[in-house]
């Protein structure tokens, strides 16, 4: 599935945004958004200038700077056998000198003292259909035959489904609270479908795989087997449209490159996201609940087990404990 991408960025699909974005991942079923990737332009350089002929005057003045340095050279050299504590630090010096070198940070709190995660001050407005669905909406849930089934879930029952209103969600996990608001309107058989998910239980116990901290920052969830391919055992249809943009408060679903390709797998987009508007958007995030995932988002990325796009488990794990709804 497409994931979001480095937005199955937030199921995901294998690189196609970000990506979310290494290691190959099957494309016909991995889940996940990745970054768009924008061709970078040439640079144009034209014949390097010559320089200006030198004249006696010139060549007089470099070598008497060239003489002068020599003996500067010298006296320093002279100056450090002697007196060696002149390039190494003293322990009894009151300014020490610095070495020439220092070890890489050894824990997730000094990387995220040195290497802060920026993300964009303020939160990005849900977008807004240009016409209004038909309410109540006309949903369906084939059965998934391609992708992973770890764990088997009932599908929303088919047929009409209200296309109006919004559904308020609080998701427990070990790394602490995620508010969530589901509008029906932007997606009404992603949001029935979730909501099911979530009353079954299917997202307790499971574990948030793919972490995006530059290009795509986005956190994806809701595979049981966390590996981007797992899902529910049926597909969502795409409710995405043309004015579709993720940012900062955006919750959206992953997929796999084919159409209609949704399932459990979803993406909670905390700050920048650059992705086509192929994924469907379906609430938003609470304030406390980016807190949150500042605070993950902070701790980085596990480079180690992640796929060699810049993604990967976050160090902060994040399990669902339960999702309550209402």
């Amino acid at each position: 599935m497409s994931q979001p991408p480095q937005p199955g960025e937030p199921e995901g699909q294998t690189p196609d945004p970000g990506a979310p974005q290494g290691q190959p991942y099957p494309q016909q079923q991995y889940q996940q958004p990745y970054p768009q990737q924008h061709p970078q332009q040439q640079g144009w350089y034209g014949p390097p200038q010559q320089p200006p002929p030198s004249s006696n005057k010139t060549a007089l003045w470099v070598g008497l700077g060239v003489l002068g340095l020599v003996v500067v050279v010298a006296v320093v050299a002279i100056t450090g056998f002697v007196a060696p504590g002149f390039f190494l630090s003293d322990s009894k010096s009151e300014a020490p000198v610095a070495a020439p070198s220092s070890a890489p940070p050894s824990s997730a709190q000094d990387t995220t003292a040195e290497s802060p995660v920026g993300v964009p001050a303020s939160r990005m407005d849900l977008p807004k259909r240009a016409t209004p669905l038909a309410d109540p909406a006309n949903c369906a849930y084939p059965a998934d035959a391609t992708g992973s089934v770890p764990k088997k879930a009932n599908p929303p029952a088919a047929g009409p489904t209200p296309a109006t209103g919004t559904m308020a969600v609080t998701v427990k996990t070990t790394a602490g609270d995620i508010g969530l608001t589901l509008d029906r309107g932007l997606a009404p058989c992603t949001v029935a479908s979730f909501l099911s998910l979530a009353q079954q239980g299917y997202y307790d116990g499971t574990s948030c795989h793919r972490l995006g901290t530059s290009g795509l920052q986005m956190l994806q969830c809701g595979d049981p087997e966390a590996s981007g391919m797992g899902g529910p055992g049926y597909n969502v249809p795409d409710e995405a449209f043309p004015e579709v943009r993720y940012g900062r408060g955006i919750l959206a679903m992953a997929k796999r490159q084919t159409p209609n390709s949704g399932g459990s797998q979803f993406f909670m987009v905390y700050g920048a996201a650059e992705l086509p508007p192929d994924y469907t958007v379906f609430g938003s995030i609470s304030d406390p609940g980016l807190q949150t995932l500042d605070k993950v988002a902070r701790a980085g990325v596990d480079d180690a087990k992640g796929p060699g796009d810049g993604t990967g488990p976050p160090r902060i794990p994040v399990t669902f404990q339960s999702i309550a709804v209402g």
